[in-house]
């Protein structure tokens, strides 16, 4: 029901349906409230808001019991102000169910809020439903091997579990029961560093140099992703992603060689990627971050595992070798070629292998040794297969560090040669879950499964190497692309979708849409996109397809996660083209996302 405003400008009177401003302020026995002042509307509200907040946090003080013991533990005098620093991260995010009502306008601005003390538990369901959200989604990514993504979620749903008055006291169902989360969280996260496992593999020694590679797997299965540090005998290193088992540790200096051991620390608070959800990074500044000590562990740097269970530890060459697609029988004019282009990169030297490269092929070369510091990890079992004129060789892989970020990932490169056996393209291969959702859809030929495999790795490879002419061909003139966003609904009390998340869809034309990447690329040092689980859709037409695939974005001032659909056409196989992209932050309420029916 709406309220009925009457406001008197001669002696200010507002009547909220049946009640007085004034009536409101009486009934503290009812309301909570506060009238704030300010030059705009926005610095008045907030001001209402922390008044009622400084209220809120005396009334529930006593049940931060978690803070509370945080607080004794660390020595701390000042329970009190904790609280209610604490209880100022709900301000921005879930006080939307407070009622507003503006007195006077701005520049004089007075804006009056309340709310009944009877509903002060809403303001705390929101956080809550992130909690449990946060919860189940390290959950599902634990039984997807993606460790990272686990352990970030865990500690995100502690970290704000923590945050919550009863915190102490929220329960998960578990089996035929339920668990708190307090207790479980800790321990899921000390049960994934306890299964992790490293092994050293190559270690390559040069002038004041040595690179190990590291194969990672977590209960005796190859990690699909892994973010960690590395004592490099004065610091901690850059966070380094490993991928589909495979890491590695740099050390730099005349002392290099002479390393024979290291500490490994886990990464789990990623305070960068908290930056996306303002609530989260509120109250990671307000919070002490929680040191595991099992995310620590002491790694002799010598390949001295046995051959049997060194090969039982690395992850298996790529999911698409399995593929009965016209493998290559003699690779080695190929892998020759990829040997020496991997010398090429390490010595950081481009004219000495300009003739093993077309024209194309050649600038896609010397954009990826700009794209950070190249570096080769692991250069095992080349595997070669012919597709549309091409062969394309699989296998290495390569590790990027960049100097104004904390960022180093490991990329797997695919290697296209044309007829006459030049390099005419570099791709960053698809992960093994995003190459197995592809390659195990049995509704699809082998041809088409590897026609999708190479769009995907030039489209995110593209995007990487800043190649906007490309991704400006692959686009029709047409290209319908949509963009969602998270936003905040407005307060008013008159607004029925106050407490609900909204998002808001953006259109772009083709035009708009390249100009908004030219920025981008302008204005991020990188751009990382990697995919994980995808699902085919194939037109009635039969020469058009859908990819729904999940992204992760990453760049050197933002970072995302959202659900890509595409739709392409295929009909000239070598020069696909884009009718439909869009990108959604979360699914539907249903599960689904935009798809080949809403088109």
């Amino acid at each position: 029901m709406k309220l009925l405003l009457t406001l008197s400008f001669m002696g200010l009177s507002v009547f909220v349906g049946a009640q007085t401003v004034e009536q409101i302020k009486a009934q503290r026995e009812t309301y909570i409230w506060g009238e704030g002042t300010g030059a705009t509307l926005s610095k008045a509200d907030q001001d209402a808001l922390l008044q009622i907040i400084t209220q809120v946090s005396a009334q529930v003080e006593s049940r931060f019991t978690l803070l509370k013991d945080e607080v004794i533990s660390a020595g701390k005098a000042n329970f009190t102000e904790e609280a209610r620093l604490i209880m100022n991260t709900y301000s921005n995010a879930t006080l939307t169910n407070t009622e507003r009502i503006v007195l006077s306008n701005e520049p004089n601005a007075r804006v009056f809020r309340y709310i009944r003390r009877s509903e002060l538990s809403r303001i705390f369901e929101q956080r809550k439903r992130k909690i449990m959200d946060f919860t189940a989604m390290a959950d599902e990514f634990t039984r997807q091997g993606q460790i990272a993504d686990a352990l970030k979620y865990y500690y995100w749903a502690l970290t704000l579990l923590r945050s919550h008055p009863d915190g102490a006291y929220i329960q998960k169902p578990y089996g035929t029961d339920s668990v708190l989360l307090v207790s479980y969280i800790p321990q899921r996260m000390n049960e994934i560093f306890n299964g992790l496992r490293y092994v050293v593999g190559k270690v390559t020694d040069e002038p004041n140099y040595r690179m190990v590679t590291l194969y990672v797997t977590c209960n005796g299965k190859p990690v699909v992703n892994l973010e960690y540090s590395y004592w490099d005998g004065r610091d901690w290193s850059q966070p380094v992603m490993a991928k589909d088992g495979v890491g590695y540790l740099e050390f730099f200096g005349p002392t290099a060689s002479q390393r024979y051991d290291t500490q490994i620390k886990v990464e789990y608070i990623c305070e960068a990627e908290a930056r996306i959800d303002r609530e989260l990074e509120d109250v990671m500044h307000r919070l002490e971050h929680i040191p595991y000590k099992n995310s620590y562990t002491t790694l002799k740097l010598e390949n001295n595992t046995p051959t049997a269970e060194l090969a039982a530890t690395m992850p298996s060459t790529t999911t698409t070798s399995t593929l009965p697609i016209n493998r290559v029988a003699d690779i080695k004019p190929y892998s020759t070629k990829v040997n020496q282009v991997i010398a090429a990169v390490l010595a950081k030297q481009t004219e000495q292998v300009r003739s093993l490269f077309t024209p194309e092929g050649f600038d896609t070369y010397n954009r990826l040794l700009a794209y950070g510091n190249a570096r080769p990890v692991q250069n095992a079992d080349i595997v070669a297969v012919r597709l549309n004129g091409e062969v394309i060789c699989r296998g290495p892989k390569m590790s990027f560090s960049f100097a104004n970020s904390t960022r180093r990932f490991v990329e797997d490169v695919v290697f296209h040669f044309d007829s006459l056996g030049k390099i005419s393209a570099i791709a960053f291969g698809l992960s093994n879950q995003a190459l197995e959702s592809i390659v195990n859809n049995s509704s699809w030929s082998e041809p088409e499964k590897f026609t999708i495999i190479n769009f995907l790795e030039h489209y995110k490879t593209a995007y990487a190497l800043k190649r906007l002419n490309y991704i400006s061909s692959i686009f029709s003139d047409d290209a319908l692309i949509i963009v969602g966003s998270m936003v905040k609904p407005s307060p008013k009390t008159d607004n029925p979708f106050a407490n609900n998340p909204i998002v808001r869809y953006n259109r772009y034309s083709k035009e708009q849409y390249i100009k908004n990447l030219r920025h981008a690329f302008a204005s991020n040092e990188f751009i990382n996109i990697q995919f994980e689980e995808s699902n085919l859709l194939k037109a009635s037409n039969g020469s058009q397809f859908g990819i729904q695939i999940k992204q992760n974005y990453f760049s050197s001032n933002y970072a995302d996660q959202g659900y890509l659909f595409l739709l392409v056409d295929v009909t000239q196989p070598d020069t696909p083209i884009i009718h439909v992209r869009t990108w959604q932050p979360e699914k539907n309420p249903d599960g689904s996302i935009y798809g080949l029916e809403d088109f």
